[in-house]
C-alpha cells in the first residue's frame, strides 16, 4: 500500500535523524564509545535501506551524512579511535560549506538541487540562502572542532544534540525569508531566468 505524503515525511525524519540519536542515546546511556559507535552503523545502514525502500532513492543530503557515518565509523571500529565520528560533522560541513560557497562563487545553486524540490525561488533568493546555510555549516564545523578536542564524550555527545537543535531552529528562521520570496510553480521557469541571456 502507497504511504501518503504525511507519513513518508514522518518516515523521512526518522531516516535522518534516527541515527545520530540512537548513537548520541546510546552514549550517553552506556558511556561506552564504540557500543554507541556500532549502533551508529547498523542504524545508518537501516536507515539508508528505509530511505531508499520508502522513496525509491536516497536524497543528497541524507545519502551524505549515511555514507559519512558509515565511513566514520567503521574507521573508528577497526582503528578503535573515537576521533574518526568526533571529525565526521566536522568533514560533512565543512564539505557542505565549500560545495555552498563553491556554488555562489560559480553561479550555481546546489542548494536547489537538495531544498528545491517544494521550494520555488529565485535565483538570488537561493544564492542568499546558500550564503546562510553555508555560515550555518561553518559555525558547526569550527565548534565541532572546539568541542570533541576540548571536552569529554558525554559533552561532546550533548552538543551534538544541540547543533541538532540549532539546525532544526535555523531552519524554521529561513521561513520568513522564504515566504517573501517564494514564487508560483508555474512562475519559476521565467523567474529563475536572468536577464542576460550570456549568463
Amino acid at each position: 500500500m502507497a504511504l501518503s505524503n504525511k507519513h513518508a515525511a514522518w518516515i523521512r525524519s526518522g531516516v535522518d535523524y534516527g541515527s545520530l540519536l540512537a548513537f548520541v542515546g546510546t552514549l550517553l546511556i552506556t558511556h561506552d564509545f564504540m557500543k554507541a559507535t556500532v549502533v551508529l552503523v547498523v542504524t545508518s545502514i537501516l536507515a539508508l535501506a528505509v530511505g531508499l525502500g520508502v522513496e525509491r532513492r536516497l536524497a543528497p543530503l541524507p545519502l551524505l551524512t549515511g555514507v559519512a557515518a558509515l565511513i566514520f565509523g567503521t574507521l573508528t571500529l577497526v582503528f578503535h579511535d573515537k576521533s574518526f565520528v568526533k571529525m565526521k560533522l566536522t568533514f560533512v560541513d565543512g564539505f557542505l560549506t565549500l560545495v555552498l560557497f563553491g556554488g555562489v562563487i560559480l553561479k550555481r545553486n546546489p542548494l536547489k538541487s537538495l531544498l528545491g524540490s517544494s521550494l520555488h525561488l529565485a535565483d538570488e533568493a537561493w544564492r542568499a540562502l546558500s550564503i546562510r546555510y553555508a555560515l550555518f555549516f561553518l559555525a558547526c564545523a569550527i565548534a565541532n572542532e572546539f568541542v570533541w578536542r576540548t571536552q569529554s564524550d558525554a559533552n561532546w555527545g550533548i552538543f551534538r544534540l544541540a547543533v541538532f537543535g540549532a539546525a532544526l531552529v535555523f531552519s524554521i528562521a529561513q521561513t520568513p525569508y522564504l515566504m517573501k520570496h517564494m514564487i508560483a510553480p508555474s512562475d519559476e521557469t521565467a523567474a529563475l531566468e536572468p536577464p542576460d541571456a550570456g549568463f
